[in-house]
Order: structure tokens, then sequence, then C-alpha cells
């Protein structure tokens, strides 16, 4: 009895990968049965050999007594890849019956910020070894697969990735091939650190659908699909189009009222403040403005032209942020394409104010206040529509939350300003 244990013990120690794969063939229980006859070494080594649906579950499983000395065996780059694939709640319930260090070292391996790969991820996938048989995988996918599959990702008994099989070609396979025969070595992965905005890129492209998440050893951790992406890029232009105006991003239409309000006062009150500024503008023009009651017409004309400049480019760069079809390094690109625009659009808007204000007061002096000033604050709108969110996403904060309310005050203050400040530079003109 003792050399069939040595035995046992010599062939679990040296052929892991050989043993997992026999005692996958083995009922669960039996599976746990042997492993609490061996090692806490050989019982991380095996778990990490087998496929994971069955490797989590026999996780689970362990006995805490078995489950605590066997942690520190873990490769721990494996087993934050098998954890990836448990439920919240299951996880939660599983670090509070491992090491406290362990969990500490683990979140280094699952703890993904936003915006990246990790975060975006799916990590209920269909991974298995390539030593099975097309027949095997078969099976594997008509009696665990809960989510639609379209192929499955073929790994190592290292859970490293090697491989894809569409699952077009499992059903034309006869039932014996290996995995690792018919499988599709030419794959793209990409690293749980991956910013959005880079998996955008990849999927623009055209050239996939899904894109397998692996760490920096090749351990499969999830999958990103398209329409995943799609999705969140989405949420986040509709929660753009509320914060752009003040509301909460987290206010829906039927939200209770007092909930709006604390969401939505705070910035209608910064917005009286920088209303007040623009005002004070205004103020320090008040004796030209009481000397030329002509220009108190004109003034909202210049300011509401300069604002929807500024609000035209505000949207278009809002919308490519939100899509990640730009990015804050290409603000001189973006910016100086609105310039462009808004001096163009600020040539043909000024050629005609000019025309209607020569003909309703017929002063040249004012018509040429009119025009240069419409002109040099479309422009300046326009650029600071582009700038603005950009300088905000540069320093980490949310352009749609303030990019609106500091647009409208640059709007407000350099078309006052610029309209006022040349009718009182060239008063002696425009009698």
């Amino acid at each position: 009895m003792k050399a069939v244990q040595s035995f046992y013990e010599s062939f679990l120690s040296y052929h892991p990968e050989e043993a997992a794969r026999i005692l996958e063939s083995f009922s669960f229980m039996e599976i746990l049965r042997l492993m609490s006859q061996t090692t806490s070494r050989n019982v991380a080594r095996l778990i990490s050999s087998m496929t994971p649906a069955l490797a989590v579950e026999l996780l689970r499983a362990l006995p805490d007594g078995m489950l605590h000395s066997t942690m520190p065996e873990f490769p721990h780059p494996v087993l934050a890849s098998l954890m990836t694939r448990m439920t919240s709640e299951e996880r939660e319930q599983f670090q509070r019956r491992i090491p406290s260090s362990v969990v500490k070292e683990l979140s280094l391996y699952m703890d993904f910020p936003a915006e990246t790969a990790g975060s975006l991820m799916d990590p209920r996938v269909i991974a298995l070894p390539e030593d099975w048989t097309v027949g095997q995988a078969i099976e594997q996918i008509r009696t665990n697969s809960s989510n639609e599959v379209y192929e499955i990702y073929v790994i190592d008994r290292e859970q490293g990735l090697v491989g894809t099989v569409s699952l077009r070609e499992l059903l034309i396979r006869p039932l014996d091939d290996r995995l690792k025969a018919v499988m599709d070595r030419d794959l793209l992965a990409i690293h749980p650190l991956e910013l959005r905005e880079q998996i955008l890129e990849i999927f623009n492209q055209g050239k996939v659908l899904r894109i397998p998440v692996v760490d920096l050893d090749g351990h499969l951790l999830g999958v990103i699909r398209n329409r995943d992406i799609v999705k969140a890029s989405q949420e986040d232009a509709t929660a753009d189009m509320q914060t752009m105006v003040g509301a909460s991003a987290d206010e829906r239409a039927l939200s209770p009222s007092w909930f709006a309000v604390r969401k939505r006062l705070p910035w209608l009150q910064i917005n009286l403040l920088t209303a007040f500024a623009a005002a004070c503008v205004v103020g320090l023009f008040e004796n030209t403005i009481s000397q030329f009651t002509a220009l108190a017409v004109l003034l909202p004309v210049v300011a509401g032209q300069s604002g929807n400049t500024g609000a035209q480019s505000l949207a278009v760069v809002m919308r490519g942020l939100a899509l990640r079809d730009i990015r804050p390094s290409q603000w001189f690109i973006v910016s100086s394409k609105e310039v462009t625009v808004a001096f163009l659009n600020g040539l043909a808007v000024a050629a005609t104010t000019c025309a209607g204000v020569y003909i309703w007061s017929g002063s040249t002096g004012l018509t040429m206040v009119m025009g240069i000033s419409m002109l040099a604050s479309m422009t300046i709108a326009g650029m600071s529509g582009a700038i603005i969110p950009m300088i905000l996403r540069a320093m980490k904060q949310d352009p749609a939350q303030a990019s609106s309310i500091i647009l409208t005050t640059v709007t407000d203050v350099v078309g006052f300003l610029s309209f006022l400040g040349l009718a009182t530079l060239f008063s002696s003109w425009l009698g």
C-alpha cells in the first residue's frame, strides 16, 4: 500500500498535467477524495492544470483547512485568472476563506482601472485544454454553456491561451480530433490594462468581433465583445448629454424631485456666478452703452452667435471624446480644424450681419465694429469649444460636467468684451 501511495505521489509531483487530464474523467467527489490524500503543493498544481470550469468548482469545494494550506502554493496569476470566472458574490465568499496576504497579492492581478480592458471584459468564456477532443468540446458546450457561443478558446495545461476554434470548425471535424490539431493559432489578444480607445481602434478596423484578454503570462482572463464596447460608449454619450447641461448622469426621468434638485441646483448656482461675471464686463462699458443705445440692441446678437459657434464645436469634440475617435494628445489638430471652421463661418455671418446693421443704422463705424467683433468672438468661441473639453479630459476630469458652463462664460465674456471694447475704441466713428 505504501508503494502505491508513493507511486501516486511521484506521478502527481512529476507529471501534474497528465495527472490532471486523467483525473478529469473521474467523478467530482472522487477527485476531491484523491486530492485529500496528497500534498498541498500537488493539489495546487493539479487544479492549475485542469480545465478552468472544473478548477473553479474544485476551489469552491475544497475544505477550509485544505484551501488555506493550498493557497500559498498557487501561482498568483493562475489563481487570479480562475477567480475572475466566479461571480462577484462567489469571489467575495472565496476571499473570506483564504489568507488575507494572498487576497492582497491577488488584487494586483484582479483590480483594473475604469476604461480598461480588464474592467470591460466578460470572464465567462469557454476555455478548454488543447489535448481535449472535438467530441469532448462539443459535449462541454452542450452541457455547460449558458451563453451564446461562437468560438471556444484553447489553453494549455498552464492556463495559457494558445488558440481558438470556431463552432463551425468543431461541427465539421471528426469527433476524435484533438483541439490542438484544429485550432487557429493566429489570434489577437490584449492586456487587461489596455485603454478603451485602443480597443475601439482594433474593432474599428473591422477584422474581429471578439478579443481575448490575457495577462503578461498569457493566462486567459476573459473576452471583450464589440457590442459591449459600443454599448458602453453609447451609455457614456447619453450620460454626457445630461451632464453637459448640469444634470447628473445618475438622474432618470422618474427620479424623485428632491434627488433632481440636489443634483442640479449646485450647477445652477455656479452658472449664476458666471452670469454675474459676464454682467461685470458689460458694466465696465456702462458709459459707452448709455451714449450709444444701439449697442444694447446689438449686444445679444454677438453673444448669441459666439455661443452657438462654441456649442457646435463643443458638441463635435465631446462626441469624439465619448466615442474615442480623438484623444487629448490631438488637441492641436482638433483645435486648428475648429478654429478654421469658426473663422470661415464667422466671415460669412459677419458679412450678413454687417449688411443688416448698415441698412438698419446707416453707421459705417457701427457696421465695422459689429463685423470685426462677430468674426473675432466666433473664432475664439470655436477654439474654446474644442480646447476646454480636451483640457478637462487631460486633467482626468469629466469634460461633460463642466465644459458647457465654462464655455458659456468664455463666449459671453469674449463677445461682450470684443464688441463693447471695439465700440469704446472707435466711439468717434459711431455717430
